[in-house]
């Protein structure tokens, strides 16, 4: 009796997480939304802007916004303007704020990089890179967790694609029975979950395209919505037979079911967004004018309902912001950027009430850093590695992490684009060759390499850490002058400021 007692009383830090949605005047407004009947969220955000799919004529577009661009956007925005037709899907990379890739019915998803300067002329419609492969529209991109420039795309010709970016290369080509609705990468990035069209959900070995399982998880028709937690099992959200909503939490090897939840009888899409840190999801119900979240644990029932926000305007659309973007002063745990139908976006904010104003080491465990882990060929190679971690709080980066995420945050090279002829002849140089034979090309070389590193691994550590010593040093000078500054500025104001008093 007093378990269950227990049970019902649980413990939790985030009973209390309570959403507000952003004054007037800190929301953005007179956004064209696309009136786009796809199933996507059509707002991608990171630290740096915001992204929206927009109502475009005689094409397909996006907009860009930097975060302090709040208010009215004027009539005509500068757009990122390069596909023939609507766009269905943005992304921001993980691995690199100014990257964001873009999926349209024209058959092609670009990645494009976005500087300060990017707007100066108009529109943007030189793309970084461009990746035509598929024969229909690309309704889907994926970023990898932790593998640099490795995207995954999902088109209308029943196939999965996964890039190489840099080189505009496809690695891996996985047909499906039908349209690919939804997908997500596993923690380390070797497998991923994707929801049907023909209402099966399948988990994929990322490299071999082997199904690892495969399970109905919902029997309603309209789409299903999946994704794998950090811990490996996957969350799903679709329809009953009834047609009432549902979510289900899975086994991630298996598909069996660990439990399974009516929602409500409403009959927008859920999309789930999670924070992989504290074990947080936010369902946001196309249509709906409210967001649910709930906590997910290792012990029945496994999925805690906290708390629902509720606001008077239906949702068109939904941003996510990553731990980076946050501000952790005032506790904020997530923040949620809403596109109304009416065209403004409004950042929700959800927060943990503390009465402390120190930093709140419990509620900001290490999130994902900027950096990555792999390149694109060691993730093709076999190698598998955890997303780069790096802490929250703001004066926490080490000289170890400023040195690995200099090491891995590496800037493009200005290489021109392939041309679509030098493209087509790559493409039959390798289409002959198996792709179990590139494999172990390329494994062989790695384990060259590997080699000549594991000769004197003694001397490299000393530098590397002879390295780190060395960017500490020049950090600590960098903010010893910058507070300097700060405190000249200072001076100079209170100096002007008692001769302006004189004076009067």
């Amino acid at each position: 009796d007093m378990a269950a007692f227990a049970g019902r009383f649980r413990q939790s830090k985030f009973k209390h997480v309570f959403g507000k949605g952003a004054k007037r005047e800190f929301c953005y407004d007179n956004i064209r939304v696309t009136k786009s009947s796809w199933d996507s969220t059509f707002c991608a955000v990171n630290p740096k802007y915001i992204a929206i799919i927009t109502d475009a004529a005689g094409g397909g577009a996006f907009m860009v916004l930097a975060h302090d661009q709040y208010g009215r956007v004027e009539r005509d925005p500068p757009l990122v303007a390069g596909h023939k037709a609507a766009v269905l899907d943005v992304q921001w990379c993980p691995h690199d704020d100014e990257f964001i890739a873009s999926a349209s019915e024209d058959c092609t998803a670009k990645v494009w990089r976005i500087l300060p300067e990017s707007f100066s002329d108009g529109n943007l419609t030189e793309s970084y890179r461009d990746l035509v492969a598929h024969n229909r529209r690309v309704g889907l991109v994926v970023w990898h967790p932790s593998a640099y420039m490795v995207l995954l795309t999902a088109g209308a010709d029943n196939k999965v694609l996964i890039w190489n970016v840099e080189e505009e290369e496809v690695m891996k080509e996985i047909e499906f029975p039908d349209n690919v609705l939804s997908c997500s990468f596993n923690w380390v990035g070797s497998m991923f979950v994707c929801s049907c069209k023909d209402k099966v959900t399948r988990v994929v070995n990322a490299r071999t395209g082997e199904y690892v399982a495969e399970e109905k998880l919902h029997e309603g028709t309209k789409p299903q919505q999946v994704l794998f937690l950090r811990d490996g099992r996957v969350f799903s959200t679709g329809f009953s037979r009834m047609s009432e909503r549902q979510w289900g939490l899975w086994n991630g090897s298996t598909l069996e079911p660990i439990d399974k939840q009516e929602l409500d009888n409403s009959n927008g899409v859920l999309f789930p967004f999670y924070d992989p840190d504290v074990n947080l999801l936010y369902l946001v119900g196309k249509g709906d004018s409210v967001i649910r979240y709930f906590e997910v644990t290792d012990d029945a029932p496994y999925v805690h309902f906290l708390n629902v926000f509720q606001s008077s305007e239906p949702q068109r659309g939904m941003g996510w912001m990553p731990k980076r973007g946050l501000d952790v002063s005032s506790c904020e745990i997530s923040r949620l950027y809403k596109l109304h139908q009416k065209g403004l976006c409004e950042p929700i904010s959800f927060t943990v009430p503390r009465k402390s104003e120190l930093f709140q080491d419990d509620l900001y465990p290490d999130t994902c850093a900027e950096s990555y882990a792999l390149t694109a060929e060691e993730w093709l190679q076999g190698k598998d590695a955890e997303p780069v971690l790096s802490p929250v709080r703001p004066d926490a980066a080490s000289a170890a992490d400023i040195a690995a995420a200099k090491a891995k945050k590496r800037v493009p090279e200005k290489r021109p684009k392939k041309s679509a002829a030098s493209a087509a002849a790559d493409k039959g140089d390798r289409a002959d060759v198996p792709a179990n034979h590139l494999l172990a090309n390329s494994n062989s070389s790695d384990s060259t390499a590997a080699a000549t590193i594991a000769a004197d691994p003694a001397d490299t550590s000393a530098l590397e850490s002879r390295v780190a010593d060395l960017e500490a040093t020049v950090q600590n000078l960098t903010s010893l002058v910058e507070s300097m500054r700060d405190s000249m500025a200072q001076l100079t104001s209170e100096c002007e400021q008692l001769r302006a008093t004189r004076v009067g």
